[in-house]
């Protein structure tokens, strides 16, 4: 079992983030990352870089991980305010 606190700080370590949230009941887990690094690459890219990054505690302390990938412009996009 892992912290909320914990995968978010794994996350930034393993991935240049303008921004990560993290929900979960210590075993499921949904993040949102938002990273320049998405820019020019598909969702299933973009997971897959994700998941490449993240593997030891995919394989040792999360059963599942549901991930929503955002570039900066995206994130902002999604939450401009009229």
């Amino acid at each position: 079992m892992i912290e909320i606190a914990l995968l978010e700080d794994a996350i930034t370590q393993c991935i240049a983030c303008d921004h990560v949230a993290v929900r979960g009941d210590g075993k499921h887990f949904k993040a949102v990352i938002v990273s320049s690094l998405f820019v020019g690459k598909s969702l299933l890219e973009r997971h897959r870089f994700v998941f490449q990054h993240m593997k030891d505690l995919m394989a040792e302390q999360i059963h599942a991980l549901s991930l929503e990938t955002y570039t900066l412009d995206e994130w902002e996009e999604k939450h401009e305010r009229p």
